[in-house]
Formats: structure tokens, C-alpha cells, sequence
């Protein structure tokens, strides 16, 4: 017994030796690989744009002098740049609220039980399916001024009299635009909050029937408060592909009409690649990025206030 105890105690050695030796490489190694494509593609592009924000370099000129925060005093000043900012604001608020609460609508009528379910859940993906392009150009169409079925719909019961250019007109353009993404995006929203539905065991609604509880009462004091942390995380998750915006907008209006439409993806492109100011563009680049951190922390504050709460 003594002689296997040694033998044992000999090999666990030569394994720790094995395992701890400086000359083998270990686990981490093989990350590398990995990190080594995020930071190519995702840290340095960061830190780049970051350092171009500090210099005034333009491509349409051999213009490269470090100017330190100019460019952020600019921005302060910029008129442009702050009606871009506030209906980035405007766009990512009402479409986030309305995507929210249709997306939850149709969740809650996806997870009851009902003949043709699953045809009608593959349904509700088409929207989120079709590329933004094709969106763009099918709402463009809709909304037409001239020969557009809104139009011809609004004049035929009598809510119109006459034909409005939705997206040619300053007052409608960012509303076209909130309609066209709320009718894409909703069925992403849709399919978090159904997900989240699912996990909240029958037991509990079940439990509230039994209670003498109603539907609306089983939905608000039951399902809602263990489906809040979904919604939150949906909400965030749209909130910040919405404040980044900018296919739909730029195939549709193109920022017009009169600036009406224009965000700050539209307008840090424009800066970028019509204008060659790759330093202010640089710095806009910057300033949306801040501003989408800023939503992911209050988001995560609420999120985690509400995981406390009810225990996950």
C-alpha cells in the first residue's frame, strides 16, 4: 500500500509539473486567434476614429495638423449637428415606444394556443426578413405624393381631401420614416418578448386564476412584472440599432427634405465621404458612440433594478 501511495504521489507530481511547466503553452493561447480579429476589426477602428476626432484631416487636402478639442467646440456650436441629434432623439424614442408595445401586443397573442400558430409566427417574420432596401422602396412607394395607395386610401373615406407628399413635406417626412421602421422592426421586438413569455411557468397565471384573478389582471400583476427584465433588454437592444439609423433614412429622404430627416448617421456620412472631413467626421463618429453608451448604461440601471426586484 505504502509503495502505490509513493507511486501515486510520484505521478500527481509529474502532472502538476506537466501541467504548470512555463514552456507549455496554455489555454489562453488559444484565444488569441480570436482576440487578435476583434481587435483588428472592432478595437482599433474605435481607437482610430478616436484619435482622428483630436486632428483636422481632410482628404480633399493634405491637411493633418492635431488641433486637440476643436472639433469638439464645433460641434457645440454646429446647428446642423444638434438638428441631427435631436431627431436621432426623436426617431429612436418613438420608434422604440411603438415597436415596444405592438411587438408586445403580438406576443401575447402568439404564446396562447390557437389553430395555425406556427404559420402565423413564421408570418410575422417577413417584415423583419426583408432587407431595409426594399423596405425603403416599397414604403416609398406607398407614401408616393402622387399615385400612392396611402393617399388613395386616406381620400376614399374622406380623411384626406386632398394628396399629401408624406416624405417630400418636412411636417410628415420623420413620420413616414418611424411608420416604415416600426412595421420592420416590431416582429425582432416580437420575438424577444415571446421568448421571454415563454419562460414564466403556466403555474403562476394558473395559480391567479384560481384566485378569481381576470386576463388583465393576470397580465398585469403577473405576467408583466417576471417579463419586465425581457422588455428591457428588447427595448435596449432597439433603442441603440435605432439611435444608429441610417439606410432607411438615406434611401427614403436622404436626410431632406430642408434637413427635416436627417440624423446623425446621414449627416456624420455626409461629413465623412461627400465633404472628406474625416477629423469632424471622426469626432460625430465619437459623439455617437458616447451617446449609445450613455443609453446602454440607463438602460442597464433600470434592468438591474428590476432583476433585484424580482429575484433573477
Amino acid at each position: 500500500m505504502a509503495v502505490a501511495e509513493v507511486q501515486n504521489h510520484e505521478t500527481t507530481l509529474k502532472r502538476k509539473k506537466i501541467r504548470f511547466s512555463p514552456w507549455r503553452p496554455g489555454p489562453f493561447v488559444l484565444l488569441v486567434p480570436a482576440l487578435a480579429s476583434i481587435g483588428a476589426i472592432s478595437v482599433y477602428p474605435v481607437l482610430l476614429g478616436l484619435w482622428l476626432s483630436f486632428r483636422d484631416t481632410t482628404l480633399a487636402s493634405p491637411t493633418d495638423t492635431f488641433i486637440g478639442l476643436d472639433n469638439y467646440r464645433q460641434i457645440v456650436s454646429d446647428g446642423q449637428f444638434w438638428n441631427a441629434w435631436v431627431h436621432t432623439i426623436q426617431f429612436t424614442t418613438a420608434s422604440t415606444l411603438l415597436e415596444t408595445l405592438f411587438g408586445l401586443m403580438i406576443a401575447l397573442v402568439l404564446s396562447e394556443r390557437f389553430r395555425g400558430r406556427g404559420i402565423v409566427r413564421a408570418a410575422m417574420l417577413v417584415p423583419w426578413a426583408i432587407p431595409t432596401v426594399v423596405t425603403s422602396k416599397m414604403f416609398g412607394w406607398l407614401f408616393d405624393g402622387q399615385n400612392g395607395i396611402v393617399n388613395y386610401l386616406l381620400r376614399s373615406v374622406g380623411l384626406l381631401q386632398h394628396s399629401v407628399n408624406w416624405y417630400g413635406s418636412p411636417d410628415f417626412a420623420l413620420a413616414t420614416i418611424v411608420i416604415a421602421d416600426v412595421w420592420k422592426t416590431t416582429p425582432f421586438i416580437a420575438l424577444l418578448l415571446l421568448a421571454g413569455l415563454q419562460t414564466i411557468p403556466d403555474s403562476l397565471a394558473e395559480a391567479s386564476v384560481i384566485d378569481g384573478a381576470n386576463a388583465w389582471q393576470r397580465f398585469w400583476y403577473v405576467r408583466l412584472p417576471l417579463l419586465t427584465p425581457t422588455l428591457l433588454i428588447a427595448s435596449m437592444f432597439r433603442a441603440l440599432d435605432a439611435f444608429r439609423i441610417f439606410d432607411l433614412v438615406y434611401v427614403l429622404t436622404g436626410g431632406g427634405p430642408a434637413d427635416a430627416t436627417e440624423v446623425l448617421s446621414t449627416f456624420t456620412y455626409k461629413n465623412l465621404f461627400s465633404a472628406l472631413q474625416v477629423g469632424y467626421g471622426s469626432t460625430l463618429s465619437t459623439i455617437m458612440f458616447i451617446t449609445e453608451m450613455v443609453i446602454a448604461m440607463i438602460f442597464g440601471v433600470f434592468l438591474l433594478r428590476k432583476m433585484r426586484e424580482v429575484g433573477q
